[in-house]
């Protein structure tokens, strides 16, 4: 990566990405091939210092962070050059088992069914974060890291930005990917429309006494949804979902009391837990930003839209953003127009706003559905999960949606 600029005189970029975390930096190494061949100026600003250890040898950690990624997801990793990478840590999920506890109805996605070896993949966050900073650090792009943006002030042609590290940048095209954790949206007036579920999720690696083989597990209980996603080993990714206050309990309980409440609430079809590592808990709102582009100016990732994990869409929806900003820019230079001119931002409003709409309503339909402890509903579910077993296109339909490949 190259060296910080200098704060003697603003530099023009086309684009600064403010978040070198996931999203922002699959947005880097997405723009590469613009880099190259449109010599695009690309800024990217991280506030966490990143870029130590990259070649350190690997240490999985069994309390690592993970996220499952959908099929579709992996084709674009891959199309950035960054797949065959990420897959040396990848867990596959070869089928996905959706189930009601207390009750008969079940259903089995398995990506064989559909021509697919898996239906996507479990990898630790920190370990795509090193991958994509790699591939970043390739690339003929301005890394400002540790930094964060002091100010930002709209101006004619985009926005004036100054840095914690000294330096001034005029971008085009700023792109907010930060998580929305900085203010930067609030400083510049986009509202965050929020609807809290009245939940909370706790998080947490946990081990079982026999292998997974790949199976992904989405447990509706009356506590909450419990969700498994296969990693290495034996080991698989936690996701529980309490009222809101239930998560206190469950993280003041000793690793032995919670193994043992996690073994009756879920049951015994995964086998038996008999390791968790941290536990770590957050509240659950649907968050949608007021507005996702300007003049100037795209939102992404979290900083866009945090959706409830019962769906695990929400990293898959906003890399699918990634590359519908991309392909935006991309038409708009054909045209003759710049990153942040009006009319490529429309145009990447126009590809998001289905894809973006449907996951909303898809994961937030879930929520409600299972959210509701009533006994005409359960038969309700039970049925509709048994007939998830019987009707072929509605499984073919569930199960894209699924893998990433259809929106």
């Amino acid at each position: 990566m190259s060296e910080s600029i200098s704060a003697e005189a603003p530099r023009r970029v086309d684009i600064a990405i403010v978040g070198g975390g996931l999203v922002g930096a699959s947005l880097g190494a997405a723009l590469a091939p613009l880099m190259r061949d449109r010599a695009l100026s690309v800024a990217v600003i991280e506030a966490a210092s990143v870029s130590d250890g990259l070649d350190a040898p690997w240490q999985p950690s069994f309390d690592a962070r993970a996220s499952a990624i959908s099929r579709g997801t992996a084709n674009h990793f891959d199309s950035l050059g960054v797949w065959s990478s990420m897959a040396e840590r990848a867990s596959p999920i070869r089928c996905i088992h959706v189930s009601e506890r207390g009750r008969l109805g079940a259903t089995r996605l398995r990506a064989e069914e559909f021509g697919e070896e898996a239906m996507g993949h479990v990898i630790p966050n920190a370990w795509m974060g090193r991958v994509l900073h790699r591939r970043l650090a390739e690339l003929p792009l301005a890394w400002h890291c540790p930094a964060r943006v002091e100010s930002i002030q709209p101006r004619a042609g985009g926005h004036w930005l100054e840095l914690s590290d000294g330096a001034r940048l005029e971008a085009g095209l700023t792109v907010l990917a930060d998580g929305g954790r900085s203010g930067l949206k609030e400083r510049l007036g986009i509202e965050s429309r929020e609807h809290p579920y009245e939940q909370a999720a706790v998080i947490a690696t946990v081990e079982l006494d026999r292998p997974h083989d790949g199976m992904a597990y989405e447990r509706f209980t009356p506590s909450g949804p419990i969700a498994l996603l296969p990693m290495a080993g034996q080991r698989m990714a936690l996701v529980w979902t309490f009222a809101a206050g239930g998560e206190r309990g469950a993280l003041a309980l000793s690793d032995a009391d919670f193994l043992a409440r996690l073994q009756a609430s879920f049951g015994d079809r995964a086998g038996r837990f008999r390791r968790v590592g941290k536990r770590h808990a957050y509240p659950l709102s649907l968050v949608t930003a007021s507005e996702t582009v300007r003049p100037g100016l795209a939102v992404m990732g979290n900083a866009a839209h945090a959706l409830h994990p019962v769906a695990g869409q929400g990293f898959n929806l906003a890399l699918r953003g990634v590359m519908d900003l991309v392909a935006a820019i991309e038409a708009g230079l054909a045209r003759g127009d710049a990153p942040g001119e009006a009319a490529t931002l429309n145009d990447f409003e126009a590809r998001r706003s289905g894809d973006r709409d449907n996951v909303i309503r898809f994961s937030d339909g879930l929520v409600r559905l299972f959210g509701y402890d009533h006994p005409l509903l359960s038969h309700a579910r039970a049925a509709g999960l048994v007939g998830l077993n019987l009707l072929g296109p509605l499984r073919r339909t569930l199960a894209r949606r699924a893998m990433g490949m259809e929106r």
